[in-house]
């Protein structure tokens, strides 16, 4: 499932229960724990897509899968952009001129045209680069894990208890977030 964070969603629709079993504010694990744009790793500005798509075509041509899959591996895993972002700007910069596509096998390759290779040679080499700067990835694999022993215990409760059970492990996890909440609220 693909959370979006738009306007005063919470990524879940009325069709899903786990918000209301979690209060107002949706399970305890949103992005970064869950699958946020982006993917589970990390999120790069949106020039920072225009960006690498040109840097990448400055190599060679490629498909729009590939540059998802090139950009995920030269940033290291700390970012993985989504097609909703790769493939909207790889018709923009179709429609500017600064690349053009050919089928290739029931697939688009891109490549550069005069105009892209310009813009491609003013712009930054490794724009994918900065995705991953100064995010703690030991501290986020701890937060994740703790999130997901959190949800996995309230499950199993959810899933195997009482109904006293349920409202109790309900009222654990609304009071541990409201907890969380006020830690923000402390004056230092």
């Amino acid at each position: 499932m693909t959370m979006r964070s738009h306007g005063h969603g919470h990524g879940y629709g009325p069709r899903d229960g786990r918000r209301s079993a979690f209060g107002g504010f949706g399970p305890p694990f949103g992005p970064p724990f869950g699958r946020g744009r982006g993917g589970p790793r990390g999120r790069a500005r949106r020039g920072d897509v225009r960006a690498s798509i040109l840097a990448l075509l400055k190599d060679r041509p490629m498909h729009g899968y590939e540059m998802i899959q090139e950009i995920s591996e030269r940033s290291g895993g700390a970012w993985k952009p989504s097609p909703g972002s790769v493939y909207p700007t790889l018709q923009l910069l179709e429609d500017e001129g600064l690349i053009a596509s050919a089928s290739e096998g029931g697939k688009k390759l891109f490549s550069l045209t005069a105009a892209g290779r310009e813009e491609a040679e003013s712009g930054p080499e490794a724009p994918w680069e900065d995705a991953g700067r100064g995010v703690d990835w030991e501290a986020l694999q701890e937060v994740r894990q703790s999130g997901f022993a959190l949800a996995e215990a309230f499950r199993q409760v959810y899933t195997t208890g009482t109904a006293e059970q349920r409202q109790e492990a309900l009222a654990v996890v609304n009071e541990a977030r409201k907890k969380l909440y006020l830690i923000l609220a402390e004056e230092s």
